[in-house]
């Protein structure tokens, strides 16, 4: 009877990663960190070589390094640290590499706080066809393709922008599977609307509490931000409080300017059960007026009462398009996939592992101070 979720469907859980690990299907230079191991995901570190390169590219049907020699412009040693400049593309080699068995996939998705900042970091693998998938029984190396949007970084090898989750077959609950849970297991405070997964709406009045700003607009040409500073940042000298509207309803909204950067807050508090993960997806990808995430895995326990939660509201990273946008309270943007789990992971989100932002409300990410 196995007890580590490597051989059973469904997404793998911690105790799974570390015997990937225990067996070399997870292999790493220098060697996987303990704190690396998220309850469904491991954390990606950067590598010492990065290039700066003219466009970013998916290497189809050819290995990464080979493309580089057609689009890298100079290669970065980040041994001692080195900015990634807004506006500007770069892929850089991860620490991590795969040897996946034949029947287990990937993918994987920006960490809250790299979201949080702007910036688009997205995992390549030899020979891929799309941006942060990996093919059932890849093996080969991990790069990151890392582009700033708002401000720029200081990066070194180890740090961590990205996560990858592992699966296998299809563990994706469906809406008869998903309104079950919920009935068994409330997964958000009120009434669930199921479509495609369990649809989040925007808080643009401010909360229960209608106290502080409605989401935060992020200041062009700021400063750097080194990305191992933690609690380090002024929020004021990056961020600027984001005023609403009105409406005849008194709950106002907010026009997004094009190009611009947000963080907002979802309406709805939600939680997801041990047994299960949850993923951000856009609720209505075809709308082209703004983007509204970009990193989007939520781990088991989070916001869940097992780990002392009682729901957490998810934070909206919100780039608008091509033309103005009137966002509206209440009005639905995401949507949250869940799958289960090959088995409940051995660590839990809020409970045995740090967690910044469990039972979050609007929240920047970890480089910034608490406003007072």
């Amino acid at each position: 009877m196995t007890t580590s979720g490597t051989e059973k469907p469904g997404v793998i859980p911690s105790q799974g990663l570390r015997a990937l690990i225990a067996k070399g299907a997870i292999s790493a230079t220098p060697a996987v960190l303990p704190e690396q191991i998220q309850p469904a995901s491991i954390d990606l570190r950067l590598g010492r070589r990065a290039w700066r390169v003219r466009a970013s590219f998916l290497p189809g049907a050819r290995r990464v390094e080979e493309r580089l020699s057609e689009f890298a412009m100079h290669e970065i040693d980040l041994s001692d640290g080195a900015v990634l400049e807004t506006g500007c593309a770069y892929v850089v080699e991860l620490a991590e590499s795969l040897r996946l068995p034949q029947d287990m996939a990937g993918a994987a998705n920006a960490k809250s706080s790299t979201g949080r900042l702007d910036l688009l970091t997205r995992l390549v693998t030899d020979h891929s066809t799309a941006f942060d998938v990996v093919d059932a029984g890849y093996q080969g190396p991990l790069f990151a393709q890392i582009s700033p949007c708002t401000f720029s970084v200081l990066v070194r090898p180890g740090i961590t922008l990205s996560q990858l989750r592992l699966r296998r077959g299809d563990p994706r609950l469906d809406d008869a599977a998903l309104s079950e849970l919920h009935a068994e297991d409330p997964l958000v405070d009120g009434e669930p609307v199921i479509d495609a997964g369990l649809g989040f709406s925007v808080d643009l009045a401010g909360g229960p509490s209608r106290e502080g700003p409605l989401g935060w607009r992020a200041r062009r040409h700021s400063g750097l931000i080194d990305l191992s500073r933690l609690a380090a940042y002024d929020p004021l000298e990056f961020w600027e409080p984001v005023r609403s509207f009105d409406r005849p309803d008194g709950h106002g909204g907010v026009i997004l300017d094009p190009g611009a950067f947000y963080i907002l807050v979802s309406r709805e508090a939600v939680a997801v059960p041990p047994h299960t993960a949850a993923e951000m997806v856009p609720y209505m990808a075809v709308a082209g007026e703004f983007r509204v995430h970009y990193a989007g895995f939520f781990d088991p326990g989070f916001g869940h009462r097992s780990t002392g939660g009682s729901g957490s509201r998810g934070v909206l990273e919100v780039r608008c398009h091509e033309a103005p946008f009137a966002l509206e309270h209440g009005q639905t943007v995401g949507r949250l996939v869940y799958e289960r789990m090959a088995e409940v992971p051995d660590t839990l989100y809020g409970r045995d592992i740090g967690s910044n932002y469990q039972g979050q409300a609007l929240r920047l990410s970890k480089h910034f101070r608490p406003l007072p």
